[in-house]
């Protein structure tokens, strides 16, 4: 009588070690992409005025890739998506470095960025999933898994870059040792879906599909990630810039504030289920959302670099909790449509993208960079007036109330 829980739950801890594995790989290769921008601007010989259509094309087809997912995973499990999705990436980033003509650098960012739609929105519908499964806050650990392989991919980028390697050298390694890990860690993919694994016992993540999502229910949830990704873009793409050019800092000194925004990224979410379990998720939003905005603050008014430099340290802590606090709460919200949920609020994931840099590069030029810092700053701090959406009475995520399970499954 109890071989079958015991059966289930190495399932589910098995599912949980691949999906994290899925995860790291998505950091690494998304962080190998972005990193080496210039490279692959050189390469190609785009100039200025072009490269920032190709920047917005891969954001905007990651959306499209988005909601077809939805549309797929109505017919087949999210898990037999990212089984195929990552590999797709994985080669879409060899096609990037392959290359040499114009045409096929836009078929490999194509299809890079209809892959990683497809990538971004099954990993979380996975994830949603095991967390219910597993009757406890999981999913900050997921996400801490992605950061952990953006460092990784960023730092293989710097020594690519460093040694003055071809991207094509650069990535071929990576993909020769990822590709076929990722595919073999596909195989304990689950979701506890109810076409081939087991179904767990009262947990409607696993009813039958069918079920609507109310767009009005989830929009405050949107409205949070797209805010939670200005502000990430805008420490991605303009924390070198400002200590460069507003408070004076040396080019070295400049590449500092992304490196500690990774870390304390990392660092936060891989304590962050501890403080969702602690202290509940509603608690753990909003103490992100007012330590986010005081890094802005803070930011804003560094009189020299190395304060500027804890303000984006700040922002690190305060900003890792909300895109995967973002995706519990959608698959709480609509436990009976987790995947379709998911897969529209990570559309907003790419708005939030594409909105940010472009808004306080602006703002900066019309106003200050120090005035543009405090309108992200403000986004966050809306946060606050959502902070109930994340709330779930019947989840019992937080407060010390885990569900209970025959066996602890990691």
């Amino acid at each position: 009588m109890t071989a079958k829980p015991v059966k289930t739950d190495a399932r589910l801890r098995h599912g949980r070690v691949s999906l994290a594995l899925s995860f790291f790989v998505q950091g690494v290769a998304f962080a190998l992409l972005v990193t080496r921008i210039p490279a692959i601007q050189d390469r190609y010989g785009i100039s200025d005025a072009l490269l920032p259509a190709f920047l917005a094309a891969v954001p905007i087809l990651a959306g499209v890739g988005s909601v077809l997912t939805e549309k797929i995973v109505a017919r087949v499990q999210p898990r037999v998506v990212l089984r195929w999705a990552q590999p797709l990436v994985l080669l879409a980033l060899l096609g990037v470095a392959a290359g040499d003509q114009v045409w096929q650098l836009t078929a490999s960012l194509g299809a890079f960025g209809l892959s990683v739609g497809a990538l971004d929105a099954s990993m979380n519908m996975l994830g949603v999933r095991l967390q219910r499964a597993y009757g406890r806050s999981i999913m900050l650990g997921f996400h801490a898994t992605y950061s952990l392989g953006g460092i990784a991919g960023a730092s293989l980028a710097w020594a690519g870059a460093h040694w003055d390697l071809s991207l094509l050298v650069s990535y071929l390694p990576v993909v020769v040792v990822l590709l076929p890990a990722a595919l073999v860690g596909s195989r304990w993919y689950t979701g506890a879906d109810t076409k081939t694994d087991a179904r767990i016992p009262g947990d409607p993540s696993t009813a039958a599909p069918g079920k609507s999502v109310a767009f009005k229910a989830l929009l405050p949830l949107c409205l949070v990630m797209t805010f939670a990704y200005i502000g990430d873009s805008t420490v991605s793409n303009w924390s070198a810039k400002y200590l460069q050019d507003v408070l004076g800092s040396s080019d070295e000194v400049a590449t500092v504030p992304y490196n500690a925004y990774m870390v304390t990224t990392l660092l936060g979410r891989a304590a962050g289920d501890f403080g969702v379990r602690r202290f509940g998720p509603v608690a753990v939003v909003r103490f992100g959302s007012l330590f986010a905005a005081a890094g802005f603050a803070v930011v804003a008014l560094a009189p020299g670099a190395w304060v500027g430099i804890v303000g984006f340290t700040m922002l690190g802590f305060g900003l890792c909790v909300l895109v995967p606090q973002c995706f519990a709460a959608a698959g709480r919200m609509f436990p009976e449509a987790s995947d379709a949920a998911v897969a529209r609020l990570n559309i907003f994931n790419y708005v939030g993208f594409l909105i940010g840099s472009p808004l306080v590069g602006a703002l900066g030029d019309v106003w200050s960079y120090r005035g543009a810092m405090l309108v992200p700053m403000l986004m966050i701090l809306v946060t606050l007036v959502y902070a109930r959406s994340f709330a779930d009475g019947t989840a019992r995520y937080g407060g010390g109330h885990d569900r209970s399970r025959t066996v602890d499954v990691g």
